[in-house]
């Protein structure tokens, strides 16, 4: 039985720009949803979230010997705090829902082994996904004792809490979809869209990007942090070249069999 061709493509297998749009339009509807659901569970646990969001700046009374507190500059900061919270673990939630929306968007018409690669795709993601949430929110007590000590010593910190929230949204959420990326190579790579040979000679400019990165995601003042979260960030770059140079391998020597096969003798 000849095989169905996909949905919305041209004759030589290719989707039209009519189809990508609807194929877009359909990916982003059904991520917003799955964030629109994890938002409401996020603003039911938005009062847990932001007694933990305080602890590290309360530590500060304890381990500097001054005073440190939260503070709401307006009437409706409190209120835009919590819908902040509860936006941000709508994302984190529903990171399986819109990591498998990229993938089906980046490969439409997916076949069984592209659905595979899918499944496979969102099964790692996720978890690096929220080892990098839990990497930001680790560093993140050193980074406020570090930049709060500049402070004179019979001084108090009054923080405005918009601008700390925003400070540990930039940190934990953007380090967590950086940890996704050394996946999203490997999952290219086994679509045969990118090989290991062209991640391998990008290797300076990831580690220029990582760099970059670390650096705007820590205060400058915290070069350690900086490098704490570099290192594991470029041991996945690397991880994904090895995984992608493994593939490769493999399906050269695949070919050279099947060419030798159709060899008559």
């Amino acid at each position: 039985m000849a095989a169905r061709p996909r949905k919305s493509a041209n004759s030589d297998g290719r989707m039209s720009l009519g189809a990508h749009l609807v194929e877009f339009r359909k990916r982003i509807f059904r991520a917003l949803l799955g964030v629109a659901i994890g938002a409401i569970i996020g603003w039911l646990l938005s009062d847990q979230i932001l007694v933990a969001l305080a602890t590290p700046v309360n530590t500060i009374t304890s381990t500097q010997g001054r005073g440190a507190s939260l503070n709401f500059t307006d009437v409706s900061q409190a209120f835009d705090l919590r819908l902040q919270i509860a936006i941000t673990v709508g994302i984190v939630l529903s990171s399986p829902v819109w990591l498998y929306q990229i993938w089906a968007f980046l490969v439409p018409g997916l076949t069984r082994r592209e659905k595979q690669y899918a499944v496979g795709f969102v099964l790692t993601a996720v978890p690096l996904f929220l080892a990098g949430c839990a990497a930001g929110w680790y560093v993140l007590p050193h980074m406020v004792s570090i930049l709060t000590s500049f402070a004179p010593q019979d001084t108090t910190n009054i923080i405005n809490a918009g601008t700390y929230y925003s400070f540990v949204l930039k940190l934990v959420v953007a380090i967590g979809i950086a940890f996704v990326l050394p996946v999203l190579l490997v999952l290219l790579n086994f679509a045969g869209i990118l090989s290991a040979t062209s991640i391998l000679k990008s290797w300076r400019i990831a580690i220029l990007v990582i760099i970059l990165f670390c650096a705007i995601a820590t205060p400058s003042a915290d070069v350690f942090s900086m490098f704490l979260l570099a290192i594991p960030m470029i041991f996945l770059f690397y991880s994904a070249a090895l995984i992608a140079w493994i593939h490769d391998r493999r399906k050269a020597r695949a070919q050279e069999k099947f060419d030798a096969e159709l060899v008559v003798p």
